[in-house]
């Protein structure tokens, strides 16, 4: 049965309805849902032969003398526990001799190129902002500010300018640029030209889209697998920006939607940031707006090497399933029913009287792909459709019987079992990202996508690392962790190729006081005892000008013990002013001594 019979259907049968709007799986503006489309506009935007109901008289007296040629797609049921040939991937991933460091897996995706288009519109956009004030930024220091970043997202401080916090410094953060400076770059942190902005017809993506197409190349690039899945990815973010999406369903509400495609490792191949309604390329079918997305997305899938393709149901629909079947690609996921026209299955009443674990199989030629569609009643009903695995073998999964309260076995058709077994390739790469996600707030929208980029290529370069290593026989116990692999590309980030000493004619700044310690600490009364230090430091003491060797051993500061001055015993029993001990814990030596002097 062809495409042309398979759609030649009656009215009623050929109008697809509407997709609900408050449904939970669609999450998408209204706009792009699926309205006005039939079958046969369809089939004009996928290239398939076309119904033409102007037909000449001659044409509809050969169809009337043929009424008995059925018009619908024969969905019928398998008499038998027909077991599909299984198609066979005619490709293999390139096995890796060597095992980079983590700095070069990263080095793949921000290589010297992207940097030095982001320092070139940094700079650019600090003299576009204030000509006497240049940003004058390089690579290494990009670089120094990436580094920090990777950093935060391991140490996970709820506030950037804690990391310079006396109380709460981060040697690797702080010792690597000044709090001012890194301010000052993450400011005018700048992607793209605001000036070579088109008229009406802007993109959304303008001040990052430079990022984003050079992203997408690199990803394009890595081998792919023989599973592959389409899924949403949320990146949260509570900014003013018209991106952005609410989603009262989700854990985070207020996010920036990102469609993935990425392997059932969780290695990412393709995205594309939701942006509303997109235009087709006129090079590829239009197959309605939930379809597009995976056609744009499975661009970079090698074609007629029959690699398997997973999504969800708000993208599976039986004209993407045809268009993907011509590209050599093998589909499967769940469908809602409005979308699968002709198709009688079992109510949900039917299949819970029947028990758990009962399904419903129906087939459909449509030229030379098969299509199975399969409904299977767990503790709710699902349907799945697919155009190379069916129901049958059919095998057991362990469920809890609440009412038992006991494990169960229970039926599992072949499809159901393929789809959760190769669908969460995204999921996982979205855990992996949230283990030690960048929280860096910032003013500007496109500054929260820019730190995810960085998450999700630090993620990717790990990946590629434990695909690297399986490889070469190393086990798992010698992999490197995640948190230690992002250290070790901060600390390149921050150090390698990087000279950290103070440049000829700089003026040196002092490091940090010594934190005074609360009063629960420094009047309890235990375990204060002085021991001698080799250098000399401040008293602190207020109104003590002293520069003692002696120190408290447990609050770690040098304190007068003479016989004209014993401030070890008055640190120790005195209630200071509140006032003074914030202060002392929140500046620095310089406005410490302005207030020393004025007690």
């Amino acid at each position: 049965m062809d495409a042309q019979t398979f759609y030649r259907s009656k009215k009623h049968d050929q109008e697809v309805r509407l997709i609900p709007s408050d449904s939970e799986d669609s999450e998408l503006e209204e706009i792009d849902s699926e309205e006005e489309w039939t079958p046969e506009s369809g089939l004009r935007e996928t290239g398939m032969p076309e119904y033409n109901e102007s037909l000449d008289e001659e044409e509809n007296e050969d169809e009337a003398s043929q009424e008995d040629v059925p018009r619908l797609p024969r969905w019928r049921t398998p008499h038998k526990a027909n077991i599909t040939n299984y198609p066979e991937w005619q490709a293999s991933l390139p096995k890796s001799d060597d095992i980079k460091s983590p700095y070069e897996y990263f080095k793949m995706f921000f290589s010297e190129d992207i940097l030095e288009v982001v320092v070139e519109q940094s700079n650019l956009y600090a003299i576009q902002c204030n000509t006497n004030k240049p940003l004058n930024l390089t690579t290494k220091e990009l670089e120094q500010f990436m580094g920090t970043a990777v950093y935060m997202s391991l140490f996970g401080l709820p506030g950037t300018r804690m990391f310079w916090n006396k109380a709460t410094r981060v040697s690797q953060v702080a010792d690597t640029m000044a709090l001012n400076r890194w301010e000052f770059i993450k400011k005018c942190l700048h992607f793209n030209n605001n000036e070579v902005r088109q008229g009406e017809n802007v993109d959304p993506l303008h001040k990052i889209r430079p990022l984003v197409t050079h992203l997408t190349s690199k990803l394009q690039t890595i081998p792919m697998g023989e599973k592959l899945a389409v899924d949403e990815q949320m990146v949260p973010f509570k900014g003013r920006n018209r991106l952005k999406q609410y989603l009262p369903a989700k854990p985070k509400k207020w996010v920036y939607k990102i469609l993935v495609l990425a392997g059932c490792d969780g290695v990412p191949h393709n995205f594309e940031i939701y942006t509303g309604r997109v235009v087709q390329p006129p090079e590829l079918p239009d197959v309605g707006a939930s379809g597009n997305v995976v056609l744009r997305l499975a661009q970079p899938i090698p074609k007629h090497q029959k690699h398997k393709l997973f999504f969800d149901n708000w993208f599976t629909s039986v004209p993407l399933i045809l268009t993907l079947a011509q590209q050599g690609i093998h589909c499967a996921g769940t469908v809602r029913s409005n979308r699968l026209p002709g198709v009688s299955l079992m109510c949900d009443a039917e299949l819970k009287r029947t028990g758990r674990g009962s399904f419903d199989q129906k087939t459909a030629m449509v030229g030379e792909t098969t299509l199975h569609a399969v409904k299977w009643y767990d503790n709710r009903s699902v349907s799945l459709l697919s155009d190379y695995i069916g129901a049958h073998p059919v095998t057991d999964v362990d469920r809890w019987d609440g009412k038992q309260k006991k494990v169960i076995r229970v039926p599992c058709p072949a499809v159901v079992r393929e789809y959760n077994k190769n669908m969460g390739g995204v999921d996982l790469l979205d855990s992996l990202i949230a283990l030690y996600r960048t929280k860096i707030r910032s003013k500007k929208w496109y500054h929260r996508l820019m730190f995810h980029f960085i998450d999700i290529t630090t993620v990717t370069a790990w990946l590629l690392y434990k695909r690297d290593c399986s490889s070469t026989g190393m086990s798992k116990e010698e992999q490197i962790r995640l948190y230690t692999f992002k250290s070790y590309i901060g600390e390149s980030l921050c150090k390698s190729g990087k000279n950290l000493e103070h440049k000829r004619g700089q003026k040196r700044r002092r490091g940090p006081a010594t934190p005074i310690p609360v009063p629960d600490v420094r009047l309890d009364a235990t375990a204060h005892w002085m021991v001698m230090d080799k250098k000399k430091g401040r008293c602190k003491v207020p109104g003590c000008k002293g520069t003692p060797k002696a120190k408290c051993q447990k609050c770690d500061v040098r304190l007068c013990f003479t016989s004209t001055s014993n401030c070890f015993l008055r640190f120790h029993t005195i209630q200071f002013q509140f006032n003074f001990i914030c202060i002392a814990q929140n500046h620095n030596n310089s406005r410490l001594d302005g207030l020393r002097s004025k007690t």
